[in-house]
């Protein structure tokens, strides 16, 4: 098995992991909260965790067709998931403190620039993944 594969496979089964254990959390805030809701990022970092680890599964999946190198299917791999990663802390931070219930209400570096390279980082990533997938298995 692929190093990369090995990498975002390992990177579903933590990110359900870490969803497991925010439903737990939510669950918690749900209980003890006057309106038994979570708060808002508690919520979407649950989610979050849940969807980005059947993403991962999708690029292990995905990178078993790869026709490149193992050092850039690594570097296609690990640039989404770091990002999914990232997405998940910074959900579950927000949280935890119950500082916002809208992260975009002010521009700042994160809503600007860390959204930039998310997004560039994420379909890029993928588009490379995807890209050699297409070529084994149809172009080839």
């Amino acid at each position: 098995m692929h190093l990369s594969v090995r990498v975002s496979l390992a990177a579903a089964g933590l990110f359900l992991l870490v969803g497991m254990l925010l439903g737990i959390v939510k669950y918690r805030r749900t209980m003890t909260s006057a309106a038994h809701r979570a708060p808002v990022y508690i919520d979407i970092a649950h989610r979050a965790a849940f969807l980005y680890s059947f993403a991962a599964l999708v690029i292990a999946r995905l990178l078993e067709y790869s026709p490149y190198s193992t050092l850039v299917q690594l570097v296609a791999a690990l640039v989404p998931l770091t990002f999914f990663a990232l997405t998940i802390v910074g959900y579950a931070t927000h949280g935890f403190k119950n500082d916002t219930d809208n992260l975009f209400a002010a521009r700042n570096f994160t809503t600007t620039w860390f959204m930039y390279a998310l997004i560039a980082g994420e379909i890029g990533g993928l588009s490379v993944i995807l890209w050699g997938f297409v070529t084994t298995q149809f172009l080839g």
